[in-house]
Formats: structure tokens, C-alpha cells, sequence
């Protein structure tokens, strides 16, 4: 493990099975890929939050400058519409207030929450990591003794490194047990926990983009008489630019 860099000596019989070992990578390993991906869900979310807040604020700025404007102060056809406009970016300026908070709610908190398992979890994963290595350590001592001749003075540090070595091995192995049932149980977990969550993303931007229609059609029926296409107001601002541009203060030289 990288927390170890000064491994113990390899004994000649493993404390533990290649295949054993190779389990507890793998699960491991999945559940540190999980934790990468929920960091980056969790900023992402709150990115996202911080993004739309951003567009909602840039959009009042824009009708609190056109409102201050001499255009929208001569003119009362022009500062209705301006008005209109900015009652309709507050009400979704409050819309996504309220979308924001139901997402640190129901979203980024829960994610916070969810990672502050991974610490725990890391420092489970190395304890077993220590007392795999006191065991290898032990093993490698206890082989050495067994290697020497059979005199009296070897044989009694035998059965004393056996003896050492027990509770050590006891410990291992329940760690060991623990993680390999633990592991998976919590990578599971995450489909049933998210799940929620998920819905509530789903929900909150539903919810939000129907009041922002509405908002909209509204303020469309107030300010668009004519129900204009698209095409039919580009050609109109054409007309205008194209009479700006006769004036001899804007001409070509």
C-alpha cells in the first residue's frame, strides 16, 4: 500500500492467498473509484447551482440597467416592456432559489454525507495493512527458527514466535473478514442511497423549467401583441439598422 513504502520480508508461506488478496483489491479498488466519482458529482452539482444563480443575477443586472437607461425613461411603451421584463426575471430569480436549496438538500448534502464514509473506510483499510505486515514480519521470524536445528534453546523460540504470532494473525483475520463482507455491502449501497437524490434532480429541474415557461408565455402575452415570428422581427431590426445606416453621421466615407 502506498501509506507502507518499507515492506516487511516475504516469508516462504503467505499470510494470505493470492486470490484472497486479490479480492480485497478489487473490491477495494471499486469503492476508491466510487469515491473519485462522487467528488466529482458533488462539485459538478455545486457548480451547476452556482452557475444558474450566476444567470439569474446577470439577468436582473441587465433590466436594472435598462431601466436606468435614458431609452427606458423617455420612452412608456419601452419601460412597461422593460418592467415586465424585470418582474418576470424575479420571479424566476425566485424559482431558482428555490431550486438551489432543494438541491443542497436533497443532492450535495447528500453526497457530502456519503463521502465522509471513504476516512473511515481508509483507515480500516490500513490497519489491515499494518497487521498484514506484522504478520509477515512474524512469519519470516518464525520460519528462520523453524530452518535452525532442533536444540533446545531454538525449539523454545519457535513455540515462543508461534505464540507471537497468534493474536497478530487473529487481528488480520478479522479485519480481513470484516472488509471482505463490509466492502461490498457498501458498494451496493450506493444505487439504493443515490437513487433519491437522483429523482429529486430530475424533479427539481422539471419543476423549474415549467415555472420558467409560464413566466414566460405570460410575459409574451404582455409585450408581444403581434405575436411576431422570429424571422418577421429579424427583417424589422434589418429595416431599422439599414435607416441608422442612411444617416450621413454613420455613412462610409
Amino acid at each position: 500500500m502506498s501509506w507502507n513504502p518499507f515492506k516487511a520480508q516475504e516469508p516462504k508461506r503467505p499470510v494470505v492467498s493470492k486470490t484472497v488478496e486479490r479480492d480485497f483489491e478489487r473490491e477495494y479498488g471499486k469503492l476508491q473509484q466510487l469515491d473519485e466519482q462522487i467528488k466529482k458529482l458533488y462539485k459538478d452539482v455545486k457548480k451547476c447551482a452556482e452557475a444558474d444563480g450566476a444567470v439569474s443575477k446577470s439577468a436582473l443586472k441587465i433590466t436594472a440597467d435598462l431601466q436606468s437607461s435614458q431609452s427606458s425613461l423617455q420612452d412608456d411603451e419601452l419601460a412597461r416592456a422593460v418592467d415586465a421584463l424585470d418582474l418576470a426575471f424575479h420571479r424566476v430569480d425566485n424559482h431558482n432559489q428555490e431550486k438551489v436549496n432543494q438541491l443542497q438538500k436533497t443532492v450535495i448534502e447528500p453526497m457530502k454525507k456519503f463521502s465522509s464514509v471513504f476516512p473511515s473506510l481508509n483507515v480500516a483499510v490500513k490497519r489491515r495493512e499494518q497487521a498484514l505486515q506484522e504478520c509477515k514480519k512474524l512469519q519470516a521470524k518464525l520460519e528462520k527458527y523453524e530452518e535452525r536445528e532442533k536444540t533446545g534453546p531454538n525449539i523454545a523460540k519457535t513455540h515462543q514466535s508461534r505464540e507471537e504470532m497468534k493474536p497478530v494473525r487473529e487481528e488480520f483475520e478479522q479485519r480481513n473478514k470484516a472488509l471482505l463482507e463490509e466492502m461490498p455491502q457498501l458498494y451496493t449501497s450506493r444505487a439504493d442511497y443515490f437513487q433519491p437524490s437522483f429523482e429529486a434532480l430530475v424533479r427539481s429541474q422539471v419543476n423549474y423549467y415549467a415555472e420558467v415557461s409560464k413566466i414566460f408565455r405570460d410575459l409574451s402575452e404582455k409585450i408581444d401583441v403581434a405575436e411576431r415570428t422570429d424571422e418577421q422581427r429579424e427583417q424589422e431590426n434589418e429595416a431599422r439598422l439599414a435607416e441608422l445606416r442612411s444617416l450621413s453621421i454613420v455613412a462610409n466615407d
